[in-house]
C-alpha cells in the first residue's frame, strides 16, 4: 500500500499544484470589475413604480390591514420585470444626451433590443445599445413611460421567473450567510445583484429588488437596493452577522421583520 502511494504521490502533488494555480487564477479573474461604473440611484432606475394591488395599513402591533385599491392599478405585479430591466439597461445600454432625440418607433426598437438581452451577462462597451437624446434611464423613462411599460415585459414574467422554485425549500442560516457574502462579492465587481425576498410559507412578502451598494460593520451589513415599488428612494436591507438573518424594514407593503433572500438571474 505504501509503495503504491509513493509511486503515485508525485502525480498527486502535481495535480494539487495545478489545482491551486487554477484556483488562484480563477480568483484573480473573478475579482475584475464586470462593468466600468457603479449602479447609480436614481439615474439608473425608472421614473415610475410597480403599482400595488392592495392598500396596506399596519397597527401599533404590526398587524396588517388590507383593502383593495380603488381605482385598480394599471401597472401591477411587475416588480421582477422592473428590477430585471433596470439591470439590463445598466449592463447593456449607453445613454447619449449629446445625440439628437429619435422618434417613438426608433426608441421602441431600441427598448426591445435591450429587453431581449441576457440579464445575466453585460455587454462589452462596443456592444452596448446607444439610447440617443437622454442622459439616463430615469429621464428616458419619464419621457417614454408608456412605451417602456409596454415593451419591457408582462406580469406573467414575474410569476414564471424560473428561480421561483427556490422559495419553497428551507433556508439555512449558513445559506443566508453565503448569500450575503455573494452579494458583497458581486458589488465589489460593480455587478448589482437581483434578489428575491420571501418569508415563505407565509405570503407577507414576495418581492424582487436590485441591490447596488453595501456598508459593513462588525455586527451587520447594510445592503442598499432599488425597490421597484418605490422609485422615490432606495431601501436598506440589513444582514445581522450573529443571527445570520436578513431584516427588511417596514414599508407601505410590508410590516418589517425577518426575511429570506436569494439571488436570481445570477449565472454571470
Amino acid at each position: 500500500m505504501t509503495c503504491c502511494f509513493n509511486r503515485i504521490r508525485p502525480r498527486l502533488e502535481s495535480a494539487a499544484a495545478f489545482f491551486l494555480v487554477a484556483v488562484l487564477v480563477s480568483g484573480c479573474a473573478t475579482s475584475k470589475p464586470v462593468t466600468q461604473r457603479h449602479f447609480v440611484f436614481p439615474g439608473d432606475t425608472f421614473a415610475y413604480a410597480n403599482e400595488l394591488v392592495w392598500e396596506y395599513h399596519f397597527d401599533a402591533n404590526g398587524k396588517r390591514l388590507v383593502t383593495r385599491r380603488e381605482p385598480a392599478p394599471e401597472y401591477k405585479l411587475h416588480c421582477f420585470v422592473v428590477a430585471r430591466t433596470a439591470r439590463q439597461f445598466f449592463a447593456n445600454a449607453r445613454f447619449m444626451p449629446s445625440q439628437p432625440k429619435a422618434d417613438e418607433e426608433t426608441y421602441r426598437q431600441l427598448v426591445r433590443r435591450v429587453a431581449r438581452l441576457n440579464p445575466r451577462k453585460p455587454s462589452s462597451d462596443a456592444e452596448k445599445i446607444i439610447i440617443p437624446g437622454y442622459s439616463n434611464l430615469r429621464v428616458f423613462s419619464g419621457a417614454h413611460e408608456n412605451l417602456l411599460k409596454a415593451e419591457c415585459g408582462g406580469a406573467w414574467q414575474s410569476y414564471l421567473q424560473r428561480g421561483n422554485w427556490r422559495m419553497i425549500f428551507p433556508f439555512t442560516r449558513g445559506g443566508q450567510k453565503s448569500v450575503a457574502e455573494g452579494l458583497l462579492a458581486s458589488l465589489k465587481r460593480n455587478w448589482p445583484p437581483l434578489v428575491h425576498v420571501v418569508n415563505f410559507p407565509k405570503l407577507a412578502i414576495n418581492h424582487a429588488l436590485l441591490v447596488f451598494d453595501a456598508k459593513e460593520t462588525e455586527s451587520e451589513i447594510r445592503f442598499t437596493a432599488y425597490d421597484p415599488n418605490d422609485m422615490s428612494q432606495p431601501i436598506t436591507i440589513t444582514f445581522n452577522r450573529a443571527q445570520r438573518r436578513f431584516l427588511f424594514p417596514q414599508t407601505k407593503y410590508f410590516a418589517g421583520g425577518q426575511v429570506n433572500l436569494y439571488e436570481i438571474y445570477s449565472a454571470y
